[in-house]
C-alpha cells in the first residue's frame, strides 16, 4: 500500500497534510534486505494507476527485484492513513482503505508463483491473510509443507480490526498458518492470549525456529531443543512504525549468512533500533560490519548500549575513520 504520514502530530481529523510513503510488511523486509546486500525480490499486486507506479519507482528504487510484481487493471492500489502516536497507544488511529484493491485479489493464479519460490526464503505476513478469501487460499498453499519449498518465515503480525470485516477466525487462522512456516515472528502480546514465550512455544512446536518478540525485555528464539534469549536495546525511539519489520529483516539478513541464533537475534534488535530512531515506517539499517561490531559485544558492554537518531551514521563514520587510522 501507499502510506500517509501525518505532517504533525494530532487526531486524524485535525492533522492537515499528510507526506506519501511505502507501506507494507513485506516490502519493509525486502527494502531493509536490499539495504543489508541481499537479493531481495517483492512479489505482488498493485493498480494500474499512479500510486502503483509509485510503490513500483520507490521499491524498486531501494535495490528490490519488482519485476514480478502484477498490476492490476480494474482494482486500486490500497492506501492508509496513520496518525503520529505509536500503534500501541490508545490515541493512534489508522485508516484502511484497500477493500477491493488490487492487493485484496491476490490468488495463485494471478501471481508468479515460480518467482515466489525462487529465493532462499520466502517472508510471508499473517496480514496478508486477512484481505480476501483469495490471499487466505494463497498463503495456505504458500505454507503447505512440500518438498523443495524454500525456508517459509512467517510474521503473525496479528492485526484485530482486519479480521472483523470477515468470516474467519483470526487467531486460529494466523496460528494454522504460523504451524505451516519455518521460521515465526510473533509478539508476546499477540500470541494468543497465552502467557509467556515457553507457553506459546508450547502450542506452536513445528516450526524450527520460533522468535518471541516481548517488547522492551527483548526477543526469545526457539531452535529445536535449544532457547536463547538476548535483552532488548536501550533506545531513543523516534518513531515506533516498522521497528518488527525491521527486526524481522535483522535476524533473516543475519539467517542468510548462517550466523548463530545469539547473533540473529542481536542483528534483529540493532536493525530494529535503525527504525526505531527514524521517523516514518522504513529506515535503512546499520552498515554490516558496524552492525557485526556491535552484534560480537560481550554481554555487560551489549547491555550498556544505548542508541539515539543518527546512531548507524555516526557508528558508520567511526568506523571509517578507525580503518583510516589504521592504513600506512
Amino acid at each position: 500500500m501507499v502510506t500517509f504520514l501525518p505532517s504533525r502530530p494530532g487526531r486524524l481529523a485535525d492533522v492537515p497534510s499528510f507526506d506519501r510513503a511505502i507501506g507494507g510488511a513485506e516490502s519493509n523486509v525486502a527494502c531493509v534486505l536490499a539495504a543489508a546486500g541481499h537479493s531481495a525480490r517483492w512479489v505482488g499486486r498493485v493498480g494500474a494507476d499512479g500510486f502503483g507506479d509509485h510503490l513500483i519507482e520507490a521499491i524498486g528504487g531501494r535495490g528490490v527485484d519488482v519485476s514480478a510484481v502484477r498490476r492490476d487493471p480494474d482494482r486500486p492500489t490500497g492506501v492508509y492513513f496513520r496518525t503520529a502516536g505509536d500503534r500501541a497507544t490508545d490515541a493512534h488511529e489508522v485508516a484502511y482503505y484497500r477493500a477491493g484493491s488490487a492487493a485484496s485479489a491476490m490468488s495463485a493464479g494471478n501471481l508468479d508463483l515460480a518467482a515466489i519460490r525462487a529465493g532462499r526464503i520466502l517472508h510471508l505476513s499473517g496480514i496478508t491473510a486477512a484481505l480476501s478469501a483469495d490471499c487466505l487460499r494463497l498463503m495456505r498453499g504458500l505454507t503447505a509443507r512440500r518438498p523443495g519449498r524454500p525456508l517459509v518465515s512467517f510474521d503473525v503480525n496479528h492485526r484485530p480490526g482486519l479480521w472483523r470485516t470477515t468470516a474467519q477466525d483470526g487467531p486460529g487462522v494466523l496460528l494454522e498458518l504460523a504451524r505451516g512456516a519455518d521460521i515465526v515472528f510473533v509478539g508476546e502480546d499477540e500470541a494468543w492470549g497465552l502467557g509467556g514465550a515457553e507457553a506459546v512455544r508450547a502450542a506452536l512446536p513445528e516450526p524450527e525456529v520460533l522468535v518471541v518478540k516481548q517488547g522492551g525485555t527483548g526477543a526469545t528464539a526457539f531452535h529445536g531443543p535449544h532457547t536463547t534469549t538476548v535483552p532488548a536495546l536501550r533506545v531513543d525511539v523516534v518513531a515506533a512504525v516498522g521497528a518488527g519489520d525491521a527486526f524481522a529483516a535483522g535476524f533473516l539478513s543475519a539467517t542468510l549468512r548462517g550466523l548463530p541464533v545469539r547473533d540473529r537475534l542481536r542483528h534483529g534488535h540493532l536493525t530494529a533500533a535503525a527504525a526505531l530512531t527514524a521517523p516514518g515506517d522504513l529506515a535503512a539499517p546499520p552498515a554490516r560490519h558496524h552492525a557485526d561490531r556491535l552484534a560480537a559485544l560481550d554481554d555487560t558492554a551489549w547491555g550498556r548500549l544505548r542508541l539515539g537518531p543518527g546512531w548507524t551514521q555516526a557508528g558508520e563514520r567511526a568506523d571509517e575513520e578507525a580503518e583510516e587510522a589504521r592504513t600506512p
